[in-house]
């Protein structure tokens, strides 16, 4: 056999070993409801800069969700934005509460949204659709399409998506800013109009979500049971759903930061699950509260 010859061989029988020889790489089924049952915030990455997290802790250690002090010396603020964040913490320090777009009924927005204890996508074959448990907060992500040139922004900004072999990779810019209750998680932390979301979702065995969970463990509390209809198996040791999301934001952040979101399967059924408004802030003395209202739809 002449050299040339033995070198296409050898590149053709390479080729025709890979999965994606003469076909389309398989697409990850993410299919199903997932949970995340952890309060409230995101898990901190395994190295490098991670979310604003609870100073106020537990006698255990773990954050304290019933006093949310976002640790506002993050190096990855902005002197402004930790600013924000300290005047937030000083009124959970005083005992009271502050609006969130969770207590006021409001949408969520990104990355905020991924507190939600619920999750469903539908993989549709121009879209990826999430369902989230908490007052049916919808999102929607085209597949294989660019931004627009001008992007009107937007609760959940706008989000193009790929797959990359077994990863859904999502890109959203056009968060709506300019709202009330604009926060990127539950302690304040702000954010602008040019905040950039990249999130990576895969699926992967519980050996290696176990860092994940043990890293949640030391920072969020753990529902000992459901949430509505949904219950949580502390044993299930099946397949994970693992989103890794990172936000940067050069009016607010220092620098880009990560986070993860480790999902379960959970027991029980997908039910309704309203957040009802209430004018009254019942917990601040009985003033009126924002609700939501439009002058014309947005969709």
């Amino acid at each position: 056999m002449q050299p040339r010859n033995v070198l296409l061989w050898v590149t053709l029988a390479g080729a025709a070993a890979s999965p994606a020889f003469g076909q389309k790489a398989a697409i990850p089924d993410f299919s199903g409801i997932w949970a995340h049952p952890y309060f409230p915030g995101f898990e901190p990455p395994a190295s490098g800069p991670g979310p604003v997290l609870n100073r106020s802790r537990r006698p255990d250690g773990v954050g304290n969700a019933n006093q949310f002090v976002g640790d506002y010396t993050n190096p990855i603020l902005k002197p402004q934005a930790a600013e924000v964040v300290k005047k937030f913490g000083e009124i959970s320090l005083a005992g009271k509460t502050y609006a969130t777009p969770s207590n006021q009924c409001w949408p969520s927005g990104l990355p905020y949204i991924f507190f939600q204890i619920g999750l469903q996508m539908l993989q549709q074959p121009d879209r990826i659709t999430f369902l989230y448990l908490r007052d049916h907060e919808v999102r929607q992500a085209r597949l294989n399409e660019p931004h627009p040139a001008h992007v009107t922004p937007s609760w959940s900004g706008d989000s193009v998506a790929r797959y990359e072999g077994d990863t859904l990779v999502i890109d959203s810019v056009g968060v709506k800013a300019d709202r009330p209750f604009a926060m990127a998680d539950m302690y304040g932390t702000p954010y602008s109009g040019a905040m950039h979301v990249i999130e990576r979702y895969r699926l992967i065995e519980y050996e290696e979500a176990k860092p994940a969970i043990a890293r949640n463990d030391k920072e969020n509390i753990r529902f000992p049971r459901g949430v509505g209809s949904l219950d949580f198996d502390r044993n299930y040791a099946g397949k994970h759903l693992q989103l890794t999301f990172t936000v940067e934001d050069e009016g607010v952040f220092t620098m880009p930061w990560s986070a993860t979101i480790t999902y379960a399967r959970p027991l029980g059924e997908w039910e309704e699950h309203v957040c009802a408004e209430n004018t009254l802030e019942f917990y601040s003395g009985g003033t009126q509260a924002a609700v939501p209202t439009a002058n014309k739809p947005d969709f």
